[in-house]
């Protein structure tokens, strides 16, 4: 079977594009849960911005809980792109690394889940732990193949 790149299965490269998509769009859509949020309390950031009715303030309890769930995104799912993409190039398995990426993709959804819709800190926090660790896991693999 040949390989991407050279050094890359191609069933690998293609579960970890797949993921990586999936997380991007989740990305997206919480920009826009950011915005409808901002509408339906009529709470915006901007003066240029504020709708008949509205105000602009920066600590509306509501806008600021999808915001700190976008912004958790940002500082771990960033990282995790970087990390998951170097990872394929240590020759995993197919089957440990779709799992890992499946496993990352899963907990980051549903630590927005438990964050914004159901706020649950308990579960929120196990999703962001399986997460992050996960994603540390696949570093150490990398600084130690790469060593």
């Amino acid at each position: 079977m040949s390989l991407v790149f050279g050094q890359v299965e191609p069933a690998v490269f293609q579960a970890y594009a797949f993921w990586a998509a999936v997380l991007a769009l989740k990305m997206l859509v919480m920009s826009i849960l950011t915005g409808l949020q901002r509408g339906s309390k009529k709470v915006f950031s901007n003066p240029e911005d504020v709708k008949p009715g509205g105000t602009v303030a920066y600590n509306d309890p509501d806008v600021e809980r999808v915001r700190r769930a976008h912004r958790n995104d940002m500082e771990n799912i960033l990282p995790y792109f970087i990390v998951g993409f170097l990872y394929m190039f240590t020759s995993p398995s197919v089957f440990v690394a779709t799992n890992l990426f499946r496993l990352v993709a899963a907990v980051r959804i549903s630590h927005t889940v438990f964050h914004v819709l159901v706020p649950v800190h308990k579960f929120r926090g196990l999703s962001w732990a399986v997460g992050f660790f996960t994603t540390a896991f696949m570093a150490v693999r990398i600084v130690l193949h790469f060593l």
